[in-house]
C-alpha cells in the first residue's frame, strides 16, 4: 500500500456546507451510545490546561469501532472572549484511519461541538423526557441554546418556548430567529424563573463556571419535568439538583474526574451513564411524575460519531481541501 500524500481539510464553512441534518446526528449519537452502553469503545477521560479562571483547552481522543471512527478533538473555551466579539468555543478535530493511524482530515470543530451538543440534550431527553413534552425553556440563548432548541424540535412536538438571557437583545434576537426557523412560539422572560417554571424540557446553556453563583432553586423545576443542564452545574443550586428523582450523565467516569478537579461539589451522583439508558441496561423515565435531568459532559465519542458522517459526506460531494502530508 502506498503511503498517503494528502489530507483533507474542511473549514467551519466546508463543515456546514456538508448539511448534515440535525436529525441524522441526533441518530448517529443514538448508535454510538448504544456500543458505550455495551462496552464497545474507547474513551479516556478528557485531559486539559486551563490557562485562565473558567478557561479550558481540552484534549478529547476517542475511538468507535462499529463506525470505523477514531480521532482528536482540540477545543477551548473562554467566557472572556464574548466581550471582545470572539467565539466562546474554538476548536480543530484530526479523523485518523484506525488501521494505520495515518491522518485522514482536519476540520473546524465549532460546528460540531453545537450541533452533538444539541444532538445529545436530545436523545437524553427520549429517554428521560415525557414523551408529549411541548414546552421548552431555554437559558443563555448563545450557540448552545440554539442547537439545543433545533435538536429539541426534532424530537417533539413543541409548541411554545420561554427563553431568558442576560442581555435581553441576544434574547429577542434568539426568539426572532428561532421562531421563523422552527415556525414556534418564542417569548422572552425578565427573569430565568419564568423559563423554568411550568416547562416540561428546561435547557442551561451558560459558561461553565468552576465556582459559580447558581440561580435556580428547588420546586422551580416541576415535578415530571426534565432538564439539561449543559453548562454543568453553574445555573443550578444544590437544593435543585437534589430534588431530582433521576440525575444521569454521558459518561460517568468524566463526572468523577471533574468532581476531582472542584466542579460537581453539591451534585448527586448520577444513577445511569446515558450509553446504559440508551442501550437498554439502566431504566430511563419509568414515570410521568419524575424530575430528570441528564448533565451531558460532552464527550469525545459525540464529537467523533457526528465528524466521520461529515468527512465520508464531504468525500462524496467533494467539498474540502486536499493538503500535502
Amino acid at each position: 500500500m502506498d503511503a498517503p500524500t494528502h489530507l483533507t481539510y474542511l473549514s467551519r464553512q466546508d463543515v456546514e456546507d456538508v448539511g448534515l441534518p440535525m436529525a441524522f446526528v441526533i441518530e448517529a449519537l443514538q448508535r454510538m451510545f448504544v456500543d458505550k452502553g455495551a462496552g464497545r469503545v474507547e474513551m479516556p477521560p478528557k485531559p486539559g490546561i486551563h490557562t485562565r479562571k473558567d478557561a479550558f483547552i481540552h484534549a478529547m481522543p476517542a475511538y468507535i469501532p462499529s463506525l470505523g471512527a477514531a480521532g482528536i478533538k482540540w477545543i477551548s473555551g473562554y467566557p472572556d472572549n464574548q466581550q471582545q466579539g470572539l467565539p466562546y468555543i474554538n476548536g480543530l478535530l484530526i479523523l485518523n484511519d484506525p488501521e494505520t493511524g495515518i491522518p485522514l482530515a482536519v476540520m473546524d470543530a465549532t460546528w460540531i461541538t453545537a450541533q452533538r451538543t444539541g444532538a445529545a440534550t436530545a436523545l437524553a431527553a427520549r429517554y428521560l423526557a415525557r414523551p408529549e413534552s411541548s414546552q421548552v425553556g431555554i437559558i443563555a440563548c448563545g450557540v448552545q441554546g440554539r442547537s439545543n432548541l433545533q435538536a429539541l424540535a426534532c424530537e417533539f412536538e413543541l409548541q411554545r418556548a420561554r427563553v431568558f438571557d442576560l442581555h435581553s437583545h441576544i434574547a429577542e434576537r434568539f426568539a426572532r430567529d428561532m421562531s421563523d426557523t422552527l415556525d414556534l412560539e418564542i417569548e422572552v422572560v425578565a427573569h430565568p424563573r419564568d423559563a423554568v417554571v411550568g416547562m416540561d424540557i428546561v435547557v442551561t446553556s451558560g459558561p461553565i463556571l468552576k465556582d459559580p453563583s447558581p440561580i435556580i432553586e428547588a420546586d422551580w423545576l416541576g415535578a415530571g419535568a426534565f432538564a439539561s443542564p449543559v453548562d454543568f452545574d453553574s445555573y443550578w443550586q444544590a437544593g435543585a439538583l437534589q430534588q431530582a428523582d433521576k440525575l444521569a450523565t454521558d459518561d460517568v467516569e468524566q463526572m468523577g474526574y471533574y468532581r476531582q478537579a472542584g466542579y460537581f461539589k453539591q451534585t448527586p451522583a448520577p444513577y445511569a451513564d446515558l450509553g446504559e439508558i440508551v442501550a437498554g441496561s439502566k431504566p430511563g423515565r419509568e414515570s410521568d411524575g419524575e424530575r430528570t435531568l441528564c448533565v451531558n459532559l460532552g464527550i469525545a465519542l459525540e464529537d467523533i460519531a457526528t465528524a466521520i458522517e461529515i468527512y465520508r459526506t464531504a468525500q462524496d460531494k467533494g467539498i474540502g481541501r486536499q493538503l500535502p502530508m
